[in-house]
């Protein structure tokens, strides 16, 4: 176990080495932190934690510089993450609430992430399993074709053109709506096939060749949307971070969806910041980068997961209370829409 001491000067090694990517010295540590001790005994104490592993000299002579336990240890004894100012807080809400759709409420957070950390932004779609429908739209293009436009309640919109067999008139398709909202509204995307597999005898036997068409396409664009989609924006922070497997490295597990999803899916806890540091990433390509993480959506309900993805030299407070934020508020949203 470390004593007070000892954790103030791991603390202030982590902080001097993210804000000047310096190695840090003793001398250095007391003129800037006012440690109000000797720099002999700061080099002992440094000592101490290079022999425990959580600092490393990375050649002679120099200062030292966190290792990965040593910016776990770090993440670990945060009093608090970061707290967003009221100006900052009104700032995201603001650039959130602007939002028309769920793609763009997605967009508009990977683009926020970004900017507030100087990461690269992470976000995962809201899953349709773990949706419900809100409403079902019939839209009629001429007498034998339809748009079905599929809402659910986390804010997701489904678009699809249906071809009909015969002509529908208007009084019909009206009648077919009202049966699939009263039927369908509520229940999980995942209860939809059984539901709709009762549904013709609801309808006019004249009418149930095209009502079938339309539970059809209903069906295929559940099939078709089911996989999770993950955005990811602000890959530029990259260029001006160290990584010891090269960037090159990093990038392309980046563009790599499935890569992405086993990221964020390991991310056990859902109900708070996760924080995961270079060799606790299993992707080869991830493990010089530090992933922080958190889920969105109502505390008994997350949706998706959200995060940044940046060096392990990184500014964790910030990180972290910006995730928290923007994450209470892209759920907030979604839940409103």
């Amino acid at each position: 176990m470390l004593d007070d001491r000892k954790l103030a000067v791991l603390r202030a090694i982590v902080e001097d080495f993210v804000s000047t990517n310096e190695p840090v010295g003793s001398r250095a540590l007391v003129d800037r932190h006012g440690l109000d001790v000797s720099p002999a005994t700061i080099r002992n104490d440094m000592a101490v934690l290079e022999d425990q592993g959580y600092i490393v000299q990375p050649h002679t002579s120099a200062g030292r510089i966190p290792t990965d336990k040593g910016y776990r240890l770090f993440v670990d004894r945060l009093s608090s993450i970061k707290p967003f100012s009221r100006a900052e807080r009104r700032a995201i809400e603001t650039f959130l609430v602007g939002a028309y759709d769920l793609d763009d409420v997605v967009m508009r957070t990977v683009r926020l992430l970004a900017q507030l950390t100087r990461q690269v932004a992470v976000v995962q779609y809201p899953s349709l399993s773990k949706s419900a429908i809100r409403h079902v739209e019939l839209v009629p293009l001429n007498d034998t074709r339809l748009l079905l436009v599929l809402i659910t309640d986390t804010g997701r919109v489904e678009q699809r053109v249906v071809e009909l067999p015969g002509v529908l008139d208007e009084d019909s398709i009206v009648q077919l709506r009202a049966v699939l909202n009263a039927c369908l509204d509520g229940h999980k995307l995942a209860e939809v096939a059984t539901i709709l597999a009762g549904l013709p005898e609801r309808v006019e036997p004249r009418e149930r060749a095209s009502a079938a068409a339309v539970f059809s396409v209903i069906l295929e664009t559940l099939v078709e949307r089911h996989e999770e989609k993950i955005v990811v924006g602000g890959a530029s922070n990259l260029t001006a971070a160290d990584f010891s497997a090269g960037l090159r490295e990093v990038l392309e597990a980046l563009e790599e969806q499935v890569v992405l999803m086993r990221l964020l899916g390991e991310l056990d806890d859902q109900t708070s910041v996760t924080v995961r540091i270079g060799a606790e990433n299993d992707v080869l390509g991830l493990r010089s980068t530090s992933v922080v993480a958190a889920a969105y959506g109502s505390a008994d309900r997350p949706l998706a997961r959200l995060g940044v993805v940046g060096p392990t030299r990184m500014d964790y407070p910030t990180a972290m209370g910006a995730v928290r934020a923007v994450a209470r508020y892209t759920g907030q949203i979604l839940a409103e829409s």
